[in-house]
């Protein structure tokens, strides 16, 4: 249906980040996760003494993503002055990390607890909108922010980074050591503690939910395992993940041969360093750049769905919206790049009186396919009949596309202008849930193919993708 009235529009309003390290989380997690599963100031609506009826806050930032929960506490304490570098790291250590620590943790025991009685507003009025998983699937991954220390960190130890990583630390009443970071608490889940550095070069350089919460997730099975590791910083760290690869090609902390029997490992502080500088990391890094057009396609479609204005609503409304883009914005940075620059590319060889469809398949088994369509506008049609016919014909599209491709178990379609110099476009989307496919939908598909000689004789492009590209000679 067309666009509701401003009467009839049902738009989510977030609540606002107050503190300038509030803001700079919440533009970093925007960056990262996106708007539609990223919260600033999460509430619950057990009353707090003293608070007129207000609401108590969960944590400062939540992110909620499929089966993935993550939990940000956020906290700027001023290290203390002192002669004594010990006395001085044990006082802000309690104030900054223990108690963002015990905040992060108790967020964790309330969503389990009671994941139907989060609000974005301190009156707790306005529902967490977006639907957690049930209690036995959450994973979570609880990140302290510790603001104003990097600086400190690095005039105390040296060296590229903030505060170190200690694996050896275990414990709360263990962290004596200045600016070493081990386990705060081994027996419960593992607590993340992130500095200005390291938040920034994570939610930069692990730029999606899928890339982020894979490197949180190995992160702590790799320093709650042995050997017992140590870094100078979190730049290590990730360029020790970066380079290695796994049995299954994803990236893991991989420790060089012999290492693993070692009772303790050092990374070492030059490696990042010379990860950054390696041919193939600077052509990544060059040939990302058109992999943010998916984000930005994600993005415009999260703000539609946000303030309730999307030309087609769904059936289901916000959760099969937040359905379809949710496998979208699963997709990794490298994989960003090729479905970017798929549509880039039919866009910009498509006259607008032309018409072109394309199907992507998957790597694996599992991940969605995708049905990009430009379909032309002619003059004589108004804006109404064509996003009708357009969305039809997508839909029949995605039909069509399960009869060549019989391993699709899930099929986004996207629709857009035939017009390489259409800079106001619209944009149409379709999810076909095809787990299940009886006979029935099987002879629909082929009547649409027949009727609308959809991918009748496709031809077949075969190509190989690579994290990192081979650099130019």
């Amino acid at each position: 249906m067309p666009q509701k009235s401003e009467e009839e529009r049902n738009p989510i309003d977030k609540g606002e980040p107050v503190t300038p390290s509030e803001k700079y989380l919440d533009r970093l997690c925007l960056g990262t996760f996106l708007s539609l599963w990223s919260y600033p100031a999460i509430y619950r609506d057990q009353r707090a003494v003293g608070t007129n009826g207000d609401g108590k806050e969960v944590c400062d930032h939540l992110v909620v993503f499929g089966n993935d929960v993550i939990i940000f506490s956020d906290k700027h304490c001023q290290f203390p002055k002192g002669p004594d570098l010990v006395v001085s790291w044990k006082r802000w250590f309690r104030r900054a990390i223990e108690s963002s620590a015990e905040q992060a943790l108790g967020a964790e025991r309330w969503i389990r607890q009671f994941p139907n009685r989060l609000f974005i507003d301190r009156l707790c009025t306005k529902k967490f909108p977006i639907e957690l998983p049930a209690c036995d699937k959450m994973q979570f991954h609880l990140v302290v922010v510790a603001h104003g220390i990097s600086e400190i960190a690095r005039e105390s130890l040296g060296g590229s980074g903030g505060m170190a990583v200690n694996a050896a630390i275990k414990g709360l009443l263990n962290h004596e050591k200045p600016f070493q970071i081990g386990d705060l608490d081994p027996e419960k889940t593992f607590v993340h503690v992130l500095d200005d550095d390291s938040l920034e070069l994570l939610l930069t350089q692990r730029d999606t939910i899928s890339d982020f919460v894979s490197y949180l997730g190995k992160r702590a099975s790799f320093l709650r395992g042995s050997p017992v590791v140590a870094a100078p910083g979190e730049r290590q760290l990730l360029a020790l993940y970066m380079v290695g690869l796994d049995e299954k090609n994803q990236h893991d902390f991989i420790l060089p041969p012999g290492a693993d029997t070692e009772p303790f490992v050092q990374v070492p502080d030059w490696l990042w360093t010379h990860f950054q500088s390696q041919p193939e990391r600077i052509a990544q890094l060059k040939q990302d750049q058109v992999s943010y057009l998916w984000d930005d396609l994600i993005e415009k479609c999260n703000k539609h769905v946000l303030e309730d204005t999307q030309y087609f609503r769904p059936e289901g409304g916000l959760k099969d919206s937040e359905t379809i883009l949710r496998f979208m914005a699963k997709e990794p940075r490298f994989m960003r790049r090729f479905l970017s620059r798929t549509l880039l590319e039919m866009v910009q060889i498509t006259p607008k009186d032309k018409r072109r469809l394309r199907v992507w398949k998957p790597d694996y088994p599992g991940q969605p396919h995708y049905v990009f369509l430009l379909f032309p506008h002619p003059p004589s049609i108004s804006e109404k009949v064509y996003r009708e016919v357009r969305q039809r014909y997508l839909h029949a599209s995605c039909m069509v596309a399960k009869l060549g491709n019989p391993d699709a178990t899930h099929i986004i379609g996207f629709a857009t202008e035939s017009d390489p110099d259409n800079v106001e476009r619209s944009e149409d989307f379709c999810f076909l849930d095809a787990t299940e496919w009886p006979e029935k939908l099987q002879q629909e598909a082929r009547k649409l193919q027949k009727e609308f000689q959809i991918l009748v004789n496709p031809i077949v492009i075969a190509g190989r993708i690579s994290e990192f590209p081979k650099p130019p000679n």
